[in-house]
């Protein structure tokens, strides 16, 4: 893995589970952080665990709050002299079928999910451009992988985010900027676990990982060669077959279901 002490980091959602893991990763690699969330309490008290204030940066603001972030990307560029990593993880999902859900919410998905790490990526790339190991690393999921009854409007937020990031490696290919994307399946984080019953059976059916393990992940994607980096891998071929043959994917979808029903029931379980 290449060098990334004093390299700078912005990562949004910063302040809980995959954000706040993926910080903890970068600060031991040396790397200044940009922290991005919409509270501030948890990303000042992540930013003193590190008793490094002079490589952190906290930055209090709405991911879709465009104008606000490119005076962030100004602010990193002044305070440590270069922006070098961004890590687009500010993640919002509405769970349930679509008509159960409001049009706000399935345009909240949208906005958090798909619209913001593109127009983010887009102002940060005048700056990634003048470093000599930029990256951006989009954080998708394996339901961006396959379509997942039950969540349709996020599905379609990360299969558009995965696209956007692959679309972009190939736009710019010659730019020596690396552009990956890293889809996990479900992670041992609030953000599925304060709400199990709400998460579909079949996104239990896949193994759990850990806020770490997908933050060490985003950690070497940034150097290596890969560009597409679904976790676990062996999820990541099954999302495959099941998005090219849908016919499989329905035939199997039952098994898959009853699986993740009896995972949810163990884990609910353990949490009483």
């Amino acid at each position: 893995m290449s060098d990334l002490a004093d390299k700078t980091v912005i990562i949004t959602g910063a302040s809980l589970g995959v954000g706040a893991a993926t910080a903890r990763a970068f600060h031991k690699k040396g790397a200044n952080l940009v922290l991005i969330a919409r509270g501030r309490e948890g990303l000042e008290a992540l930013a003193d665990s590190f008793n490094a204030a002079d490589r952190v940066s906290v930055e209090p603001l709405d991911v879709t709050d465009i104008g606000s972030f490119e005076q962030v990307l100004e602010r990193a560029k002044q305070r440590f002299g270069s922006v070098d990593v961004l890590v687009n993880n500010a993640g919002f999902h509405a769970r349930g079928v679509v008509e159960s859900i409001s049009t706000d919410e399935i345009g909240r998905m949208i906005d958090v999910n798909l619209k913001a790490p593109m127009q983010l990526t887009r102002l940060a790339l005048p700056f990634l451009k003048q470093s000599d190991q930029a990256a951006v690393i989009q954080v998708a999921s394996l339901a961006g992988r396959t379509p997942v009854p039950g969540s349709a409007s996020y599905s379609a937020s990360k299969f558009g985010l995965r696209a956007f990031s692959l679309a972009l490696a190939e736009e710019m290919a010659d730019s020596g900027i690396k552009f990956a994307c890293v889809s996990p399946g479900p992670i041992d984080t609030g953000f599925i676990m304060d709400d199990i019953e709400a998460v579909s059976d079949l996104t239990f059916s896949q193994p759990i990982v850990t806020a770490e393990q997908v933050a060490d992940e985003i950690v070497n994607l940034v150097s290596d060669s890969r560009r597409d980096a679904p976790m676990p891998r062996l999820s990541g071929y099954l999302t495959t077959l099941t998005y090219l043959f849908p016919a499989l994917g329905r035939a199997v979808r039952p098994l898959l279901e009853r699986k993740g029903r009896r995972t949810k029931d163990r884990l609910k379980a353990t949490r009483k």
